[in-house]
């Protein structure tokens, strides 16, 4: 092995842009240690100041251009998938990151590398072709939909969504036997949850009335404020769940309608009860983001998706309503008219409830670590 020593060694990359890339790696993880309790892991967020300040100062930098150029990441997204200079930047980006990617491979002496983020990837690549370090390169798309910033040579395993991603890759002249399409991985606990009733009893939320729950990802975007002022426009008894994520100032603001509100109206930071909010809740209205959609499919949860991030986050949301898990509400549509339609028609929340649960995938992160912990053992002849 790479340390001499008898454990295999994993380096999980991530990196703190919302909280989905953090999430799918420890899920990962998890499922890699039941399966291999000798092993050792390390998760690193590859946009930590502990890691470089440098990164960690790009990443301040776009979360604040996030508040002001709400299409920001489109315009990467668009630039960094073309051919020329687009491309040609991504690279530049990677090989930037080279240096600091470097130290961790030398500090923690992983026999295999999986990346949740393009980030570390494209840096990891770089290494194996410029250095004698010596690795297996395994990554993982954390969307439902192919782009350009994820695909760089040398990466001995993707792992995928769905089929079309790996037929995608394929084409793309990635060899089929390294692909695979597994879904997107999120905790197996989501299983364990009660059920919808047992889990608003332990909320301690009303159980004869509608929920609908808000969230906003991580970062607590997508515009909850206008949309809790649209849904005050519906009559019937309601109960209106708001997650802010670590938007403090969301949070606050919601709580100051709690009062006023004529629904029943609780809110929470960031939170590690998110799950059981999804599984009390008869409808969950979101940004697209993959981890959030991945969830909600499991867990068999209609969604209305709203203000996706151009780029993978509207290919998610395309995704999702193209198999009848989810509605749409377009900029110029009321989300209270959306809400309030599906809640009047249990019938059509059925079928976007079964629609979901055909999307779910509740065995990705066991079925990606079964490879991972399977190839490491055929690398050692065991």
């Amino acid at each position: 092995m790479a340390d001499g020593q008898q454990h295999r060694r994993y380096l999980i990359m991530t990196a703190s842009i919302g909280s989905g890339h953090i999430q799918a790696a420890e899920a990962i993880a998890r499922e890699v240690r039941r399966l291999d309790p000798d092993a050792i892991i390390e998760i690193v967020d590859f946009m930590s100041r502990s890691v470089s300040t440098v990164n960690w100062l790009l990443k301040r930098l776009y979360l604040l251009m996030l508040a002001f150029v709400p299409d920001l990441y489109d315009r990467c997204y668009q630039f960094a998938g073309g051919k020329g200079t687009g491309r040609l930047s991504d690279m530049a980006f990677s090989l930037v990151m080279y240096r600091q990617m470097a130290h961790l491979i030398d500090a923690y002496h992983p026999d295999t590398v999986l990346c949740t983020h393009p980030f570390p990837e494209g840096a990891c690549s770089f290494i194996k072709k410029f250095s004698r370090r010596q690795f297996r390169l395994s990554v993982v798309l954390t969307d439902y939909s192919l782009h350009e910033i994820w695909m760089y040579p040398r990466v001995d395993d993707y792992f995928v969504a769905i089929p079309s991603m790996r037929d995608g890759l394929i084409a793309k002249g990635f060899a089929p036997e390294r692909v695979h399409a597994t879904g997107i991985p999120v905790d197996r606990k989501i299983l364990e949850l009660p059920d919808q009733k047992s889990a608003r009893q332990a909320l301690g939320l009303a159980t004869d009335q509608p929920v609908v729950l808000l969230m906003g990802g991580g970062l607590g975007l997508g515009g909850i404020e206008a949309m809790l002022d649209d849904l005050e426009r519906i009559d019937g008894p309601l109960t209106l769940l708001v997650v802010a994520g670590r938007n403090e100032d969301l949070e606050l603001a919601v709580r100051r309608r709690v009062e006023a509100s004529r629904h029943e109206l609780h809110v929470w930071g960031f939170t590690q009860r998110a799950k059981l909010l999804m599984r009390a809740s008869d409808l969950l209205v979101t940004k697209p983001g993959a981890l959030t959609m991945s969830e909600a499919f499991i867990l068999g949860l209609p969604a209305v998706l709203h203000d996706p991030i151009p780029g993978p986050e509207e290919e998610n949301a395309v995704y999702a309503t193209a198999h009848d898990a989810a509605v749409w509400v377009h900029p110029g549509e009321s989300l209270a008219d959306a809400v309030q339609a599906l809640l009047a028609h249990p019938g059509r929340l059925e079928q976007l409830r079964a629609g979901a649960k055909a999307c779910g995938r509740p065995a990705a992160a066991l079925d990606i670590a079964q490879v991972l912990v399977a190839e490491g053992n055929m690398s050692h002849g065991n």
